[in-house]
């Protein structure tokens, strides 16, 4: 009856699992397998039920599970097919069908079992660094069904041989942050845990947990200023610019001895006086051009002897503050936490 069905649908169920066959060692499942592959699915279905009373490993029970899943649901037996795949969920919490590979049957019978048993899935710790007390470690997970949802983190001593970081009535996608800080505020000390979360609702209970390491390391220290950004010391001296007035005045006093030897002139001291007076106002006019040609002498600059006093305060302020906070950040510890690989699924 079944054997009608189109070659292009009995492709999209089988997809799923023939990446898994190469690793199934049972016979019989394999049998089961091959029986699905040729569109015998009566066949199929009757060999997979009896490979579950063989002695299975985890992996090729779950494989057996999902062959019915997927067998029902090409025989449109959804209500079948929904508890075949709760089964492979209860044995692998984070399976999951590729939605580009199954069938849309066998996706819709997946996701109403997953709706119908309580499991924890897709548990995930992120990697983190951060300054003890000042950061937080991601933690999300999904819980299929509503129900009081507690996380812990355990394997250490103390405080830490279980210690509780939340408890809620969680349904669906659920993120934390947890800060890795004992009830006291110190860090938790280095030396791997597991993240556990527990739901429970009614007589039914889960729990999956995933192991991590936390490390510690010094942090970082400030450095000792010797300048601010953007700002820079100016000169305190400068050179004025070259002025004219040496000359000028010698010109003035020039004139002024050359009128004195004119008036004398016409007195009783004759045409002597006259030359001896030019001759002091060319030396007092050479003398002022000299003057003028020197190179003027360097003279405190005040306002940027202000601006550089205030500069240099500031950075002993500011220094000062590094030093209060490199004390403070000597006490800390770097916090950093990893995922380590997980050795088996939930129960």
């Amino acid at each position: 009856m079944h054997r009608s069905t189109s070659w292009f649908a009995a492709l999209v169920l089988v997809l799923p699992v023939m990446g898994q066959a190469q690793t199934i060692q049972n016979a019989t499942l394999r049998r089961a397998q091959q029986a699905f592959d040729n569109l015998d699915y009566r066949q199929a279905l009757t060999v997979a039920q009896a490979s579950l009373r063989e002695r299975l490993s985890g992996f090729e029970r779950g494989r057996a599970y999902e062959l019915l899943g997927f067998t029902y649901s090409g025989m449109d037996s959804i209500l079948k097919a929904v508890e075949a795949f709760k089964q492979v969920v209860l044995i692998e919490p984070e399976r999951d069908l590729d939605p580009n590979r199954t069938s849309p049957k066998a996706l819709s019978a997946f996701q109403v079992a997953l709706t119908q048993i309580l499991v924890v899935r897709q548990l995930r710790v992120d990697s983190s660094n951060f300054i003890g007390g000042q950061g937080a470690v991601p933690i999300r997970y999904i819980v299929t069904q509503p129900s009081r949802v507690v996380t812990r983190i355990t394997g250490g001593t103390g405080p830490l041989a279980s210690m509780r970081i939340d408890s809620t009535v969680a349904n669906g996608q659920v993120n934390l942050r947890w800060p890795a800080r004992l009830p006291s505020g110190d860090p938790v000390p280095a030396g791997n845990y597991n993240v556990v979360v527990e739901a429970t609702v009614g007589q039914n209970n889960f729990s999956t947990s995933q192991p991590i390491r936390i490390t510690h390391g010094a942090v970082d220290t400030l450095e000792h200023l010797t300048s601010l950004p953007g700002y820079t010391y100016l000169p305190e001296t400068e050179v004025p610019p070259k002025s004219w007035k040496p000359l000028g005045l010698a010109l003035v006093y020039s004139g002024v001895a050359l009128a004195g030897t004119s008036a004398l002139s016409h007195g009783e001291l004759g045409s002597p006086s006259m030359r001896e007076g030019a001759v002091i106002g060319v030396g007092i006019a050479t003398a002022g051009f000299v003057m003028t040609l020197k190179k003027p002498a360097p003279q405190p600059a005040r306002g940027n002897i202000l601006y550089n006093q205030l500069l240099r305060e500031q950075i002993t302020r500011r220094n000062t503050e590094i030093a209060q906070e490199n004390t403070r950040r000597r006490q800390q510890v770097a916090v950093t936490v990893t995922p380590l690989p997980r050795t088996g699924g939930g129960r």
